[in-house]
């Protein structure tokens, strides 16, 4: 784990007060040319590669209209650089990013902050997640409100599995070979072994 867990967590969530992305940036990484988007408060989406660059940031462009490509400020490259660093098999649990969910429906924001604290190699189901929740029939919600993540490995979704420890769902990258390859590099129970294409 990085020490860089040591530094405070912002985590904004609530309604949304009109505040628009200020700007995005495309970055390469293990699993292909992946992009992150900010606001002042912390990173609001990070988008897994969808095959090619060009496609990365259209996909970009569509979540976060408005948002302007640019350099990131030193925090953003720094949550840039922990996110290359996981996907190239350093294993951070990534928890030192401050993100901004403004906008984000409190139920959702439960759901990431329990996906949140699972650790990389570590598995949830979606009703020990609703369970967590003290909602235990929300597991198709909760399966819903990871389906919507607009943070996919700073938010590890990837790591909230199905009934009986089946994959489940996977909307970011790939689908759900995506989520089977990340289970595999973190080294999860069940989904170390290699991964056939």
């Amino acid at each position: 784990m990085s020490n860089r867990g040591q530094r405070k967590v912002n985590v904004r969530c609530g309604e949304h007060t009109g505040l628009v992305t200020t700007g995005f940036c495309l970055f390469d990484t293990a699993l292909g040319t992946c992009a992150i988007a900010w606001r002042a408060a912390g990173i609001v989406g990070v988008q897994l590669s969808e095959g090619s660059p060009e496609a990365t940031r259209a996909r970009v462009e569509r979540c976060f209209p408005g948002a302007l490509e640019h350099q990131p400020p030193t925090p953003v490259q720094q949550a840039l650089d922990g996110i290359r660093e996981h996907l190239g098999g350093a294993l951070d649990d990534l928890r030192w990013i401050d993100l901004d969910f403004e906008g984000v429906p409190e139920f959702d924001c439960n759901v990431y902050e329990i996906a949140r604290a699972i650790d990389p190699g570590d598995t949830l189901t979606y009703g020990e997640v609703a369970a967590a929740l003290g909602k235990p029939g929300a597991a198709q919600a909760v399966g819903q409100a990871l389906g919507r993540n607009p943070l996919p490995i700073v938010v590890p979704c990837h790591r909230v599995l199905a009934a009986g420890n089946k994959v489940g769902g996977f909307s970011a990258g790939s689908g759900t070979l995506t989520k089977r390859e990340l289970l595999a590099l973190e080294h999860a129970p069940g989904f170390d072994d290699p991964v056939l294409f």
